[in-house]
Parts: structure tokens; sequence; C-alpha cells
């Protein structure tokens, strides 16, 4: 899921951008979350505690703190976050060389350009990809682990959710582990989830963003729980 934010002092503008986002999360199929801030200090407040934001559609005339302003705090120590300034004028262009924008757009803001610039920010996002490798059908797979939802045990074989297939693997769920990072955790003896992918979390079961439903045991709650709420803040 990519996570964006949206700040302007203007909620018309807010609205606007918000809704050519999910105009492009629908015809590229990327789950989004967006969240709008009406100040730079408002999302100063929340970014404390959720450094999870990808990208930041940013407006650079703002009261108090401006969005430059906003921008270099922030590459104070996040350099991965793909800011767009949206600006109204020209002049504030050379500003944004410090802080590593990515894109200005005008306003008012055209679609086309809107979504040519969502697409490149997003494949910034994905540049740094892991992969594993691994046996199906006698043939060596190599599998993307951002398209990987989650892994179901069945005996000694184990069955990978993919974005777009699903492949069964002759590897018990302890050695898929074993292939995996840091953002995959065991929510059942029988089941691995992609922390990435996860919605919301009920006792019972895990809400995935392909619209997919997993078990979560009673035993794993809380460390599922508590890796999920930990990965969303960045920690």
């Amino acid at each position: 899921m990519l996570n964006i934010a949206v700040c302007d002092d203007e909620s018309v503008e807010i609205e606007y951008l918000t809704s050519l986002t999910q105009q492009w999360s629908a015809m590229t199929g990327t789950a989004v979350r967006i969240t709008g801030f009406s100040s730079a200090e408002a999302f100063l407040f929340k970014y404390e505690e959720d450094k999870s934001f990808d990208i930041l559609l940013l407006d650079i005339q703002m009261k108090a703190m401006d969005g430059v302003e906003l921008a270099e705090k922030i590459r104070e120590n996040n350099d991965g976050v793909q800011i767009i300034f949206i600006t109204g004028f020209t002049d504030y262009f050379s500003r944004g060389y410090d802080v590593s924008a990515l894109h200005y757009l005008i306003k008012p803001v055209k679609k086309e350009k809107f979504f040519e610039v969502l697409s490149k920010a997003y494949d910034s996002c994905n540049k740094k990809e892991t992969y594993i490798l691994v046996n199906v059908d006698s043939e060596n797979l190599r599998i993307n682990l951002k398209d990987l939802f989650y892994v179901e045990a069945f005996g000694h074989s184990c069955t990978l959710y993919c974005k777009s297939k699903e492949y069964t693997v002759k590897l018990s769920i302890s050695e898929i582990k074993d292939l995996l990072d840091e953002t995959f955790v065991y929510c059942h003896r029988s089941y691995i989830v992609n922390l990435k992918h996860i919605l919301k979390l009920s006792k019972t079961d895990l809400f995935l963003d392909n619209g997919k439903t997993v078990p979560v045991s009673r035993r794993m709650y809380n460390d599922v729980n508590m890796r999920f709420i930990k990965y969303y803040k960045g920690e």
C-alpha cells in the first residue's frame, strides 16, 4: 500500500488532490492510503509518530511554516519520501533543489500531468526491490517480495499468494520464513503475512489490501499487532 499525504491550507485543494489520487489509484490498481493536512505544523505533529509516508503532495504557500521549510525539516532524517511541490508560482523552483523535490506541479493541477508525476513517484518508491528464488514445477522462479501477500502451509509444501498468481513450492513454512525479510511475520502456525499489505486486523483475522482475509492465532496476535503498529510508524 502506498501511503500518501496531502498538505495544503485550502480544503478545496486537499479534496481535489485526494480525488485525483483516488482516480490514479483506480486506474493503476495501486492501493493507497491518503491523509490530508491543513498546515505544515499539522503534518509535522503526525509525522513525529508516523514516518511511513511514501509520497508528500506539498503546497508551498502556507501560513506560518511554508512547504519548503517543512520539506527541509523532513530531509533532516528522511531521504526516502517523494516530495511533490504544488504551487501557483514558478518563483520557488530554485528552493526545491536543496530538498530533492521530485517535481513541481503548477496550480491548477492538470489531471494528466498529475497522473504522470504520481506514477514517477511510485516508481521511485519501488526502486529498491527484494527478490527470492524458489523452485516451482522444476523451474527456478524469481518472486518480488513486495508482490507477495502471504504464505500458507500445507504439510511439507507452501502456497505463495502473489499479486498476479499463486505458486506452490515444496518447502516448509519455516524454510520459507528464512528466505523472507523483516516485513513478513507469522500470524498463525500455517500462515506468514506481509505487513506491507495489511489493511487492518481484528482479534481473529487480518484483512489485506487485495481483499483476502488471513487468520491470526490468539497466541500470535500481540506480536502481529505490535509489528503492524511499528511498521506503519516507520520503526
